[in-house]
């Protein structure tokens, strides 16, 4: 069964493995290998120690979201989060349950934030400290540049917050090269190709050195984290899941075989450029245009034919060893394909032969998109 959803990603089998040995998380040995961890993923987004640090956190993606927006924004202070999604959505969301102010910035979904909208948003409002911004919006498709917005964030005295978790290791990140970044987050599964439940933020130093406290929550104070990391870098603060990152470390001595994020990310895109094409082969329409399709997921619209289900869909490519989302973000149906994870193209052709049949069993007639219905 091949997974072509956002995550989890289908999994090399040396990864898989690797879980099944038992781990003593406080263990000498462990420590040296935690640190080593710590220090490869911090590599893979252009930083260096002291100036930049490698946090863990056990759980997904949405923690360290939290935990970046508790021990960054101010209690009370202000965020300004272009609306590019889902995951934009809940990042907005969870700064409020934090109790951080938002200011909202409407964008196209369909569309790359531009810098000069976010330069004359930022300049409307002088409140936040902060932006929020999805680098690849997994409810689109969309590939935010991240340099762009962040020298517009830089030079209007503001931080950045980044999530990165479905573009870490594919998409290209260099911290070192972004000042005004304080922090960028990610999964151990994802574009990393490892299995799901711990995540690290890149953090810049300097804006945690001795912040601890401020969150509001011990579990996400990332300032408390960094101050653990100090003192005993190998050591989680609670129980690490150990099994999760001997798997990782797999998954990235395969992520450097295959030649590291340049490699990976030339998978991704051929991945994505085959299924748009074998989609459109057999009549079905990506959503996004080609100039702006991301190569980490790609939305397709849904056939106008009332034989169309998405449920039964998902359920007829399952038997025929593909999974995908059952579930659409997009303002239109759609049925939606993940292009990351152990996946070659050649894996995109037999999808494609796979829809093509299972819309022939569902009876769909009609492969034009729905969102052209009239």
């Amino acid at each position: 069964m091949l997974l072509l959803i956002p995550g989890p990603v289908t999994t090399r089998p040396e990864v898989r493995a690797a879980m099944a040995q038992d781990v003593a998380p406080w263990d000498n040995d462990t420590r040296a290998f935690y640190s080593a961890l710590k220090a490869r993923v911090l590599a893979i987004a252009g930083g260096r120690e002291p100036e930049y640090a490698a946090l863990p956190l056990q759980g997904c993606g949405h923690f360290a979201t939290e935990a970046a927006i508790r021990s960054f924004v101010p209690a009370g202070g202000r965020l300004l989060v272009p609306l590019t999604g889902h995951y934009a959505e809940r990042m907005v969301r969870l700064a409020r349950e934090a109790g951080r102010e938002v200011t909202e910035v409407p964008v196209s979904e369909t569309e790359p934030v531009s810098p000069a909208d976010l330069a004359a948003a930022l300049a409307a409002d002088p409140a936040s400290s902060h932006v929020g911004l999805v680098y690849s919006e997994t409810s689109s498709g969309v590939i935010h540049d991240v340099a762009a917005l962040g020298a517009v964030v830089r030079a209007a005295g503001r931080r950045l917050l980044v999530d990165g978790v479905s573009a870490f290791g594919a998409l290209p990140l260099e911290v070192s090269a972004q000042p005004e970044l304080d922090a960028v987050w990610f999964s151990s599964n994802k574009c990393l190709e490892g299995l799901p439940g711990v995540t690290f933020t890149i953090v810049r130093a300097d804006r945690l050195a001795g912040a601890a406290g401020g969150a509001g929550s011990w579990s996400f104070d990332l300032a408390d984290t960094y101050a653990n990391h100090l003192r005993a870098s190998g050591v989680f603060r609670f129980t690490p899941p150990a099994q999760i990152l001997s798997a990782l470390a797999v998954a990235l001595d395969l992520f450097d075989a295959e030649g590291g994020q340049p490699a990976r990310l030339a998978r991704y895109r051929a991945n994505a450029d085959t299924l748009c094409r074998s989609m459109r082969a057999i009549g079905l329409s990506p959503t996004l245009p080609a100039d702006v399709q991301g190569p980490i997921i790609v939305n397709i619209d849904a056939p106008d034919d009332p034989a169309w289900a998405l449920q039964g869909f998902v359920d007829r490519l399952k038997a025929r060893g593909f999974l995908i989302s059952n579930f659409a973000n997009t303002a239109h149906p759609s049925f939606r394909v993940g292009c990351i994870g152990a996946v070659e193209p050649r894996d995109m052709c037999a999808f494609a032969a796979a829809v093509d049949s299972a819309l022939d069993d569902m009876g769909v007639r009609s492969r034009a998109p729905l969102r052209h219905a009239a």
